[in-house]
């Protein structure tokens, strides 16, 4: 029997808003050189999501996309976008597993590119930008684990200029990113970045994240980081700590740095090579002695509702 696809569900929160499904294009880049470089050669895809807006709201709306991790969309992303549609900001889940056959990268993160993930934060921007109810200039992102990932890709400059009519993002919040790719030039524009993570978060390594906000603040970009007690991966969930066993993950593997051409530089060589990918690099990650299964998620005691004060707290200031 086949799964219930995000888009054909009916979703209503409790404060009124209904979630409209809005379908979008964006792209299959094999690596970030492809989608930098050589963008005419990615493959095309439609994904979708959905758009709540706030109940009673007129003018142009604030928005943010919730881009999910690799378990797809959760209650937890819901709880999110519901809590945003009730400071009055418009909310857009984005499922990027529907159309791409993908039921979750917990075990296989290389299904599909990290540089498509990225991609597809910008083509949801593209896709809000177009209604006469979003504000341009106030589109932020706020991306969970891998999505984490996504949106402080998108939100660099070298990436971002190279999606054709893609607008700048306004904010981003990264919880508990994996932080495993980063670009040489971390220049985020004009866009502002707060990332927060766990100390004992297992499938990213805290200290990957502080070395990648301290990089982006030294290049002169609005980024800050906060590092949460005794947390574990996906503290915000709201359901007790539980391991993952399918989890392939290697937090501790080098990082693997982006040039400005989109290509990947081998951690041991240094050296750009536009052929490299994210199966190439995990591979060399598990032959170096770093990867390995099982993972915890969850949350204990008032962690979910820090982690909720803290996300309330940025996108007050960053879009309100």
């Amino acid at each position: 029997m086949t799964a219930e696809r995000f888009k054909d569900r009916q979703i209503a929160f409790a404060n009124g808003a209904q979630g409209q499904t809005i379908v979008f294009d964006t792209a299959n880049p094999v690596n970030f050189y492809q989608a930098i470089s050589a963008p005419v050669a990615m493959a095309k895809v439609q994904i979708d999501g959905k758009l709540f807006l706030p109940p009673g709201a007129s003018g142009k709306l604030p928005v943010v996309i919730v881009v999910p991790g690799s378990l797809g969309v959760a209650v937890s992303h819901l709880a999110h976008a519901e809590t945003l549609t009730g400071l009055g900001i418009a909310a857009f889940v984005i499922d990027p597993f529907g159309a791409r056959a993908v039921t979750s990268t917990v075990a296989n993160q290389t299904q599909y590119s990290f540089a498509a993930s990225a991609y597809d934060v910008l083509a949801a921007a593209m896709a809000l930008a177009r209604r006469p109810d979003i504000d341009i200039a106030r589109i932020g992102a706020q991306g969970h684990s891998r999505g984490g990932s996504a949106v402080l890709t998108a939100a660099m400059r070298r990436f971002a200029e190279a999606v054709k009519n893609a607008p700048r993002l306004a904010a981003v919040y990264a919880a508990y990113p994996w932080s495993g790719q980063q670009f040489l030039d971390p220049d985020l524009g004009g866009t502002i970045v707060r990332a927060i993570i766990g100390d004992r978060d297992e499938w990213c390594l805290p200290q990957q994240v502080q070395g990648h906000i301290q990089a982006i603040r030294l290049r002169g970009g609005d980024a800050t980081l906060r590092i949460v007690a005794e947390a574990a991966h996906s503290f915000d969930r709201e359901t007790p700590i539980a391991k993952v066993e399918e989890a392939s993950v290697s937090p501790g593997a080098p990082t693997a740095y982006i040039a400005d051409d989109g290509a990947f530089l081998h951690p041991v060589s240094g050296k750009a090579d536009p052929s490299l990918t994210d199966r190439d690099l995990m591979i060399y990650g598990i032959k170096a002695g770093y990867g390995r299964r099982g993972a915890l998620i969850g949350s204990i005691g008032e962690q979910a509702k820090l982690f909720r004060d803290d996300m309330i707290a940025f996108w007050r200031g960053a879009l309100l």
